[in-house]
């Protein structure tokens, strides 16, 4: 059985780990663009604030790949999927036989039409190429300006704060962070991120990045300017689904598959942040991680299914650690049991909707997070212990 798996990321490497476990005499073959093998996505915010160094944000190294009898063709972009004749057309040229195919392709950054966006000094940051180029142009940078206040924003904001540049963030909504934080929770987080030197435009909207071939600032909409040298762009990712489209499978928020992780193409698969599952649309590491390992049992003859992920992240947002799981309830739908403490900078909620826990946020205090989270994932009834989680006494879970 020939098994080919297009993109090295989260999804592409542990379907590929899962088909090895499942088909022990299988040919795997992993083709990516890019020119390292599987790294970590999440630590590439500690490689900007050089904490780590590109050999620790490598996963796995050579020997694995020998070990497990994989095949990974580095810079190998896929020019064209030959569904009819069961090939992969690489840029090359050449043509690679499949009986099993993985699409892995992942995401990438958003890019809103912006004019000025092409400028010199205007960067996103997705892949480990990415973050050496960030790096690389911020040795000459003063000020750095980032478009958007969400996660990897603020994380990349930060790891260029500690190196000595000035940060100015502007946001299009009126709050940090508004997957993970309410408006309570996100004033918190605001207020600390000032304290560390941020500066933030809330509820502003970029008009045009100014500047002859390379950045000098940000116009705003409300006629402002904002003075800058550099600026990173954080707008969110889209599925990187040309390849999908190409090979005459339709998109929807991305690459609509079924529970086994199947497309609409017998034989082909698909898995991370191209797809959309159950409508849901999730761009984090642990659903890929489990999509690719449900794809690669099914690929390799196995029977298992996906059921979702519940959605949850659990962050360093300068530092400081925010959980943030299932319905947050920004709106106030639900009842909540909120704690906080503006001094010390903590900010906890639990939503409530009829005897159980449907979301939470945690913010500069974790305790009691993974009970709290193992309550939200199992549905457990909380009838008879609602006053101690009134109390804040997660013991009681």
């Amino acid at each position: 059985m020939k098994y080919i798996i297009i993109g090295n990321g989260v999804a592409g490497t542990t379907a590929a780990l899962n088909i090895r476990k499942t088909d022990a005499s299988g040919d795997i073959t992993i083709l990516t663009d890019e020119s390292y093998p599987f790294y970590s996505r999440i630590r590439l915010i500690e490689y900007l604030a050089d904490e780590i160094d590109e050999k620790k944000l490598t996963i796995y190294k050579d020997s694995w790949y020998e070990q497990n009898r994989i095949r990974l063709l580095l810079d190998t972009p896929v020019d064209s999927i030959e569904r009819d004749l069961k090939e992969v057309v690489i840029a090359s040229g050449e043509r690679l036989k499949y009986d099993r195919l993985l699409l892995a392709l992942g995401g990438t950054s958003f890019v809103p039409p912006i004019p000025g966006s092409d400028k010199k000094g205007v960067f996103t940051l997705r892949t480990l190429k990415d973050a050496i180029d960030i790096k690389e142009y911020a040795k000459n940078a003063r000020k750095v300006l980032l478009i958007g206040g969400g996660v990897l924003g603020l994380e990349a904001g930060n790891s260029l704060r500690k190196s000595g540049h000035p940060l100015s963030i502007v946001e299009f909504f009126p709050r940090l962070l508004p997957r993970q934080m309410d408006t309570e929770g996100a004033e918190i987080l605001k207020a600390q991120m000032e304290d560390m030197g941020f500066t933030f435009y809330l509820n502003s909207k970029s008009k045009e990045i100014a500047g002859g071939d390379r950045v000098a600032g940000l116009l705003l909409e409300d006629g402002r300017e904002i003075k800058c040298d550099m600026i990173i762009i954080s707008a969110g990712i889209r599925p990187n689904a040309d390849l999908a489209e190409k090979s005459g499978l339709k998109l929807g928020k991305g690459l609509p598959v079924n529970d086994r992780m199947e497309t609409k193409i017998f034989d082909i698969y698909a898995a991370g942040d191209l797809i959309e599952h159950r409508e849901l649309f999730y761009g984090i590491w642990p659903a890929s991680e489990k999509q690719g390992e449900v794809a690669g049992i099914n690929m390799a003859g196995g029977d298992t299914v996906y059921n979702g992920t519940t959605p949850s992240n659990v962050l360093k947002i300068a530092g400081v650690d925010l959980a943030a799981a299932g319905d947050i309830d920004a709106e106030g739908k639900f009842e909540s049991i909120v704690k906080k403490d503006k001094e010390k900078y903590i900010y906890k909620k639990l939503v409530i909707n009829g005897n159980r826990i449907i979301g939470c946020i945690f913010y500069g205090d974790s305790e009691g997070r993974k009970k709290v989270m193992k309550a939200i994932d199992e549905k457990r009834d909380i009838s008879n212990i609602e006053k101690d989680l009134r109390q804040w006494n997660l013991e009681a879970l």
